[in-house]
């Protein structure tokens, strides 16, 4: 059998930084995965790159993830937390588990919050939890906004008869299949294009002209884990007048994914940036912020910016790649992040709020809430709550562990759910089994003061990373931890 061989290149095509980490992850992976294939190897290194906190304790692996986590300055006195951290709201107490009710804690102790929040569907992450809201004065915190920045959500409404999905299953099957790549580190052989690309912010900033090309690579690609492209049924039972569709039950195009390669290599950077810049104790190492007056906070907000933007694109690219297959427009485009930060006004003042795994949710804004691949989704309205900090869940929610999910859920219970409600999977795992979520009915309750429903969308053709998860991804892995990329 062949062993294993890499080479720098291929290692930078892949994101990682020119330097010594290069050499280093060549020689492990070459040494402890000799006979393993070259794709998953780039495989382990990609999620490694991404997650680099999940593989401290990794017996093998850890000196890479080392590597790849900032250092923090030698010197320079630790800054200090408030005693007692602001209040905050929490929605659907019940549903949350301890240990993001402690990051949230954490983050309010923070001397430059002001206001926060916990979704329904909160859990334990980086920095702050899933589902965490945060406000600041003046300041951006890279981990507050998550790994894969501009992660979002977007849902093309059609006007076509519902019946023709069962009708024309293979038609939309090959649609959904043609019309993008799923994996972590897949690339396009033949580029699409959108102005996007064209941004000054690539020429302007060093770090984004670096991840350029690899960036156009991935446009209108979609990741993995629970990232998704699926065909479904829209109910919509009245008008509503923000929304502008007429009552009935129309085919809906919904996708899920963020801004892929570019916007993990944004968010690792400048939280190694902000870490040098400020020495947080224990668990608040991973808040650390950047101040929108000095030039890297600067640096990160463009950055952000552009890769919420990409991320925008990405989707788009998709959507007008089927509609065109359609040979018709949608009636109506939703689309909203649930992973980024914006400049809104809280009392008079201008605040940062950043939402992590939360959809924004001010008076008449529109987003999308999906269940699972098994369960309804929800098109919904804000309310404009300022106890939420204007904001509501961006899903169902892990209630189980990826890890968990894997040992304990079964293909055959997978495909009864399926079967049951009607649902073709394209690729996916157990991981992704709708077990693995809260109940979104329960969700959608706890935060009926913060979003009005709309419509609801019902998955009937999921396509999803066909991957199957490897062993190495469950070696020692917390119980409680989420996967970065999917969940931040």
């Amino acid at each position: 059998m062949p062993r294993l061989q890499l080479t720098g290149k291929e290692l930078r095509a892949i994101g990682y930084p020119q330097g010594p980490v290069i050499s280093l992850a060549m020689n492990i992976m070459e040494k402890n995965f000799r006979h393993l294939a070259k794709t998953d190897a780039l495989e382990i290194l990609s999620s490694i790159l991404q997650s680099p906190n999940q593989y401290a304790h990794d017996g093998v692996l850890n000196k890479i993830a080392e590597a790849l986590l900032p250092k923090p300055k030698a010197g320079g006195d630790e800054l200090p937390l408030a005693e007692k951290g602001i209040d905050f709201n929490v929605f659907g107490a019940g549903g949350i588990e301890q240990g993001a009710l402690h990051q949230m804690y954490t983050a309010t102790k923070l001397p430059v919050a002001v206001a926060g929040a916990l979704m329904p569907d909160a859990h334990h992450g980086y920095g702050l939890p899933i589902g965490g809201v945060l406000a600041t004065e003046n300041a951006v915190i890279p981990y507050g906004v998550g790994v894969d920045i501009g992660c979002r959500m977007c849902l093309s409404i059609f006007d076509i008869n519902p019946k023709e999905l069962a009708d024309r299953e293979h038609f939309f099957t090959r649609e959904l299949n043609e019309a993008t790549l799923f994996g972590s580190g897949s690339t396009f052989q033949k580029a699409a294009d959108h102005e996007v690309m064209y941004r000054k912010e690539f020429d302007e900033l060093g770090l984004l002209k670096g991840l350029q090309d690899r960036a156009w690579k991935q446009l209108g690609s979609s990741g993995s884990g629970n990232h998704f492209v699926e065909w479904g049924i829209v109910e919509i039972k009245e008008k509503d007048q923000v929304l502008g569709v007429e009552a009935g039950t129309y085919v809906g195009l919904l996708s899920h994914s963020g801004s892929r390669a570019l916007g993990a290599n944004v968010a690792n950077h400048y939280t190694k940036v902000a870490k040098e810049k400020r020495r947080l104790p224990g668990d608040a190492v991973n808040l650390a912020w950047l101040s929108l007056d000095e030039q890297e906070g600067v640096e990160y907000w463009m950055a952000m910016n552009l890769a919420g933007d990409y991320a925008s694109a990405c989707h788009h690219v998709i959507h007008e790649k089927i509609a065109k297959q359609l040979g018709r427009k949608p009636l109506k485009m939703v689309e909203n992040h649930h992973n980024f930060a914006w400049k809104e006004n809280r009392e008079g003042k201008e605040v940062i709020v950043h939402r992590k795994g939360a959809t924004p949710a001010g008076k008449d804004v529109l987003g999308i809430i999906p269940g699972s691949m098994a369960a309804p989704g929800f098109v919904v309205k804000g309310k404009g709550e300022m106890s939420s900090v204007n904001s509501a869940s961006h899903g169902a929610g892990r209630k189980m562990s990826r890890t968990a999910a894997l040992k304990t859920v079964t293909h055959k219970e997978l495909n009864e759910v399926l079967a049951k409600q009607g649902v073709k999977l394209l690729g996916g795992g157990l991981d992704e089994a709708p077990f693995a979520y809260k109940d979104i009915h329960e969700v959608m309750k706890a935060q009926s003061s913060l979003v009005e429903t709309v419509g609801v969308f019902f998955p009937k053709i999921v396509k999803m990373d066909g991957a199957q998860p490897k062993r190495w991804k469950k070696k020692n892995r917390d119980e409680n931890s989420r996967d970065l990329l999917m969940g931040e």
